[in-house]
C-alpha cells in the first residue's frame, strides 16, 4: 500500500531569545507593542506537516509521497528529501513563490511567537490528487484552505480513504466546511485542544463525530490519546515515557505516520494506537522535526520493550 500525504512543505526557522517574554511586554502597552528580542542562537528545520509525516512514514518502513506546493528556494529541502529516500513526484515547485516559512522565537519559559508565510502552499490546490498511481491511503494534513477542500473532493472521488488532520488550519474552516469533512473522510485526528474546537464549531460530540467516521482519534500529550469508534465504544491508548522531553514540535506528524502505517498493514486499533504514540515519544526526545532515525527493526524491539508484545 502507498500513503498520499497532502499538507504542508515548510522552512522552521528557530531562534532562541535567552530571557522570557513576560519581562519585556508590558500588560497595559500590549495595544501598541513594539518590542525587539536578541536570539543569538538560529537554527533551520526542514518541516512542514506532509514532509514530516512522509519522513516518519519512510522509518517505518512504508511508503508515501509528500504532496504539496513548494518555491523557488526549495532547493536545500529538495536534496534533503533525496538523502532520505524520500520522493519529489507530488511536489510542485513555484518560480514566482516563496517555500511556506515559519519564523519561530522561543524565550526560556518555551513560550513561542511565530510568524508565518504560507507562499507556495496557498497554490497547493492546484496538484490533483491522482487516481491511477496506486495510491491506497491518503491524509490530509494542515495545507493551503482550497488545497484541503480540493484534495479532499479528489479522494472521495478516485475512491481513496483518508485521514482528516485540520491542526493549524482549524480557523480557516467553517461549520459547513467541517460538516462536509466530516462526510468526506474515514478517520479524523486531532489532538484535545483542536477536538474542542471541532466539537464546538460543529456542534457535535465525541460520540456523535466517532458515529460518522470509521474512527475519530484524539491525542492528549503525555496523557495519551482515544480512539472513539461509532456505537459509542473507546479505546484508551496509553503513552509512552519519552527518554528525554526536548522539542515537541513535530510530535503530532509522528504520531500520524503511525496512524498510518497501522491503517496500511491493516492492525487493529489498540496495536495502530500504540505505534502512533511510541512515534510520538521517539520524535520529542529529539531537537527538530526529521532528525530522529531508527530502523524498522530497531522500532520493533521498542515496540516489544514498551508494550511486551510484538508487531506482526
Amino acid at each position: 500500500m502507498t500513503a498520499l500525504i497532502c499538507g504542508s512543505l515548510a522552512y522552521d526557522t528557530v531562534m532562541v531569545f535567552p530571557g522570557r517574554f513576560k519581562d519585556h511586554i508590558l500588560p497595559d502597552k500590549i495595544h501598541m507593542l513594539n518590542v525587539a528580542f536578541l536570539a543569538p542562537k538560529l537554527t533551520r528545520y526542514f518541516g512542514g506537516c506532509a514532509g514530516n509525516i512522509a519522513f516518519n512514514l519512510k522509518l517505518l518502513g512504508a511508503e508515501g509521497y509528500a504532496c504539496g506546493a513548494v518555491g523557488h528556494d526549495f532547493g536545500p529541502y529538495s536534496r534533503w528529501l533525496a538523502e532520505n529516500g524520500l520522493s519529489e513526484r507530488f511536489v510542485q515547485v513555484l518560480d514566482d513563490e516563496y517555500t511556506a516559512q515559519a519564523y519561530i522565537t522561543t524565550d526560556l519559559d518555551d513560550n513561542q511567537i511565530t510568524a508565518f508565510h504560507p507562499g507556495a502552499m496557498n497554490h497547493s490546490h492546484t496538484i490533483a490528487v491522482p487516481a491511477d498511481a496506486g495510491i491506497s491511503i491518503g491524509i490530509l494534513a494542515p495545507d493551503g484552505r482550497d488545497g484541503m477542500i480540493t484534495h479532499a473532493e479528489q479522494f472521495v472521488a478516485a475512491g481513496i480513504p483518508f485521514i482528516f488532520d485540520p491542526g493549524q488550519a482549524m480557523p480557516l474552516f467553517s461549520q459547513q466546511d467541517f460538516d462536509h469533512f466530516i462526510d468526506q473522510s474515514s478517520w479524523i485526528t486531532v489532538n484535545d485542544y483542536e477536538g474542542q474546537l471541532l466539537q464546538e464549531r460543529t456542534g457535535l460530540s465525541a460520540e456523535r463525530i466517532a458515529e460518522r467516521v470509521e474512527a475519530y482519534l484524539v491525542t492528549r500529550g503525555g496523557e495519551g490519546s482515544t480512539v472513539h469508534l461509532p456505537g459509542g465504544s473507546r479505546i484508551e491508548i496509553p503513552p509512552v515515557l519519552a527518554g528525554q522531553v526536548v522539542d515537541p514540535t513535530g510530535c503530532g506528524d509522528a504520531y500520524r505516520a503511525g496512524l498510518l502505517f497501522g491503517l496500511m498493514r491493516g492492525m487493529d486499533w489498540e496495536t495502530t494506537g500504540r505505534i502512533a504514540s511510541l512515534m510520538g515519544a521517539i520524535k520529542i526526545a529529539q531537537v527538530g522535526t526529521q532528525h530522529h532515525r531508527f530502523t524498522p527493526d530497531e522500532f520493533g524491539e521498542r515496540f516489544h520493550a514498551a508494550f511486551g508484545y510484538r508487531i506482526d
